[in-house]
């Protein structure tokens, strides 16, 4: 087998300069999020319904707080992958996430101040010497109020070492029964369920205790048509809604062949089918089996972002509109691919009064296939009202 390197001495000279903040060209609106939570396969009334928004804690529609991400230039992914590794490819290792109290609303204009922060080259099974790169993104709105902190790990990784060790061969999407996806279904049900049994009532501190364990939520069976959904969610893949900085996808490392016009900024303006990442580009890879399996994927995967999204909205829709997710942390292990459901679960494991006195349940939550192969793994805390 050959020895593989991975070259990341251009990275040094960039951690802990920001990058070109990433800027929507227009004000948000309700339908970004409405568009969000379809994606998300999140049916909480209080992002879309605008009648149930209306007699609720806000008053109108607000944003789920997973949203921020979506106001970012590329999932959040932008300082946690600088800087040139040749012959490269990248997957979203995990995020974590800090929220500051401020909500975002439609009229709203996010900004994203991007930090590259560390990165450390680990021997990986998957694909040998293997890059863990991190970055900070800053939310803030058009007040300067300070939204949410997300720290996001990028996966860089030798494309022809991932292929070689075989880590994810080609494989076919599981076949279910129309019995069994009428269970999926209905199994589906019970959280979306418990989130309007709740309704604009309050979850309360007092009464939740170590052990509890929080409704099962299961998304999926994921698609190429569910996947493309979640794509287009993300508002910097709609043609000329971007102030786009330009990321030069050669100049990261990505071959020719993989890196396309992605998010270039000229080339919108001339022929944006090339530089939407649908189409070409390194993100064809999650909608394309064949280029999923150029880069050592086992078939069409889901986007990292999305992942982290579906772990805050699961925790966020079981504390209700008047509690949130202060915290989270979750890393990745493995994407959703094609024909695999996924379910997320998750208990409380503490109980306090933090120091700047806030009601906090910690909880550890996981992520898993069908099969039990678990995705990812996330330690959370929760604000929640007392009585």
């Amino acid at each position: 087998m050959t020895k593989h390197t991975l070259d990341t001495s251009d990275l040094d000279a960039l951690m802990g300069k920001p990058i070109a903040p990433a800027r929507m060209k227009e004000p948000l609106h309700n339908n970004d999020f409405r568009r969000w939570v379809q994606a998300m396969h999140y049916p909480n009334l209080l992002h879309y319904d605008h009648d149930f928004a209306a007699e609720g804690r806000y008053g109108k529609l607000v944003a789920p707080q997973s949203f921020a991400v979506a106001t970012d230039d590329g999932h959040g992914a932008g300082p946690a992958c600088v800087g040139k590794i040749p012959d490269s490819h990248l997957i979203f290792g995990g995020d974590e996430w800090w929220f500051y109290g401020p909500r975002i609303f439609g009229g709203d204009e996010i900004t994203n101040e991007k930090v590259p922060l560390d990165y450390s080259v680990k021997e990986t099974s998957f694909a040998g010497p293997t890059c863990f790169q991190r970055g900070d993104n800053n939310y803030y709105n058009q007040d300067g109020d300070f939204i949410a902190k997300q720290r996001s790990t990028a996966i860089r990784y030798s494309r022809e070492a991932a292929v070689e060790m075989g880590a994810m061969e080609p494989t076919e999407d599981p076949i279910w029964t129309p019995e069994q996806l009428e269970d999926i279904q209905s199994k589906k049900y019970e959280y979306i369920k418990m989130m309007h049994d709740l309704g604009h009532g309050k979850r309360y501190w007092d009464d939740v205790n170590v052990g509890d364990e929080l409704p099962v939520r299961i998304i999926g069976p994921h698609s190429i048509a569910s996947f493309t959904t979640e794509w287009r969610a993300y508002l910097f893949t709609i043609w000329g809604g971007t102030h786009r900085p330009g990321m030069d996808m050669e100049a990261m490392g990505f071959t020719a062949e993989f890196a396309g016009h992605e998010n270039d900024p000229v080339m919108e303006r001339d022929n944006p089918e090339l530089t939407d990442g649908a189409y070409f580009g390194p993100s064809r890879g999650h909608l394309f089996p064949e280029w999923a399996h150029r880069i050592g994927m086992s078939r069409a995967y889901g986007y990292g972002a999305s992942m982290g999204a579906w772990v805050l909205d699961y925790l966020a829709g079981w504390a209700g509109e008047w509690g949130q997710v202060v915290h989270s942390k979750a890393a990745y292990r493995g994407p959703a691919f094609t024909g695999d459901i996924t379910v997320l679960s998750a208990k409380v494991v503490d109980k306090k009064v933090d120091e700047e006195g806030r009601n906090i349940i910690q909880v550890e939550c996981k992520m898993a296939t069908q099969t039990d192969s678990v995705m990812a793994t996330a330690t959370a805390e929760i604000e929640l009202p007392t009585k």
